[in-house]
């Protein structure tokens, strides 16, 4: 198991600093390829616009299929869950990894459907796995920064090396996936209490008080999402000026897990691999790397809009429209893969659909 004094930190001067859109040249391309198709001018909508996008991050005009899409579902506690901002106890963390592990949760479902890969990393849950096999503990924990986070209300989620290591690992990860063939990432969560860290690092990114970021995460009631609201703004007030820098909100507003996935979605952006994103905690990530790294978004698609506030928030900062609207607010990175076969459909249709030009030569 990988501890924060193994894991490599975070080299902000390396991994931060501008990162460059899609060429635009291709994406010209792109456009003028979809508006030669024989249909009717804007009739696929924004199954054009995603097509645009796939066949521009991919760097080729016609797109390849998206045939190696691959999930990894970073799982952690937070310890402001044992404050009352959930309407489950941490324990439930532990047993949805477990559950993660053997392919048995509504994500694993739907990654088996839609043919994606799915990996599950603990970096910060509170339980040390000792009823895996080894070979699978050692696969789970190669990552391990932690056992969960501290209470962001009052004290700091990570020490600074800590977010620094778990900065790292989320790089190393997505290098890995990368290395696998990966065409496209997805970042998934499993934690109890993540909506609140999520919520804060929403609020500290866009500069909001809590009443407009907190969400009601796994269905808690009016009283409890009104103390959630509180927790957040005192998070908010602990974290002060630290707020203006990301890898500062990061420690003392988000956690092990939340980290690596910023650090895996901006390094996804940085090597020039899109990136689809699933609900709050992904989103909130996402705008995190942003901020570390400008111009990441631009990487970046939304797989569907989540029913927590802060999400919607995040993504109209990012510029993202969501590709589904279903209501859900699952996580582990269903609403993502949900919408896989979108944008497999999306790259199928910009690569083999005749041209009108073709159409009236032939």
């Amino acid at each position: 198991m990988a501890t924060a004094d193994s894991v490599p930190t975070f080299d902000v001067d390396a991994f931060g600093g501008p990162i460059s859109p899609p060429s635009p040249k291709l994406a010209a391309a792109a456009a003028e390829r979809l508006a030669n198709l024989a249909t009717p001018p804007g009739a696929l909508g924004k199954l054009g616009n995603v097509a645009v996008w796939i066949a521009t991050t991919q760097g080729r005009v016609p797109p390849l299929p998206l045939d190696n899409v691959r999930l990894v579902i970073f799982a952690g506690d937070h310890g402001v869950a044992a404050h009352g901002v959930s309407a489950f106890p941490s324990a439930i963390t532990g047993a949805t990894v477990r559950a993660a592990v053997n392919g048995e949760l509504g994500v694993s479902a739907l990654a088996a459907a839609h043919g994606v890969a799915v990996r599950v990393l603990d970096l910060g849950v509170d339980d040390d796995f000792d009823d895996l096999t080894r070979d699978t503990r050692t696969a789970l924990q190669a990552y391990k920064i932690r056992r969960s986070s501290g209470a962001i209300h009052i004290e700091d989620a990570l020490t600074q090396r800590q977010a620094r290591a778990a900065l790292a690992a989320g790089a190393a990860v997505a290098r890995q996936e990368i290395e696998a063939g990966a065409q496209l990432l997805i970042s998934g969560d499993l934690g109890i209490g993540n909506t609140t860290p999520a919520a804060a690092l929403v609020a500290a990114g866009l500069g909001l008080p809590a009443s407009e970021v907190a969400g009601r995460g796994t269905g808690i009631d009016d009283a409890m999402l009104e103390h959630k609201m509180a927790v957040i703004d005192a998070a908010l007030a602990r974290a002060g000026a630290r707020t203006s820098d990301p890898v500062a909100t990061l420690t003392a507003l988000g956690s092990a897990d939340l980290a690596a996935s910023t650090g895996y979605l901006l390094t996804a952006a940085r090597l020039g691999v899109p990136a689809l994103l699933d609900g709050l905690m992904a989103v909130a990530c996402a705008v995190t790397a942003d901020r570390i790294a400008p111009g990441a978004a631009a990487w970046f698609a939304s797989g569907h809009r989540s029913t927590e506030p802060a999400q919607s928030l995040a993504l109209d900062k990012l510029g993202l429209d969501p590709l589904l609207d279903l209501s859900m607010r699952l996580g582990e990175g269903s609403g993502a893969v949900a919408a896989v076969p979108i944008l497999r459909g999306a790259a199928a249709v910009l690569a083999h659909t005749a041209s009108l030009s073709d159409l009236l030569s032939g």
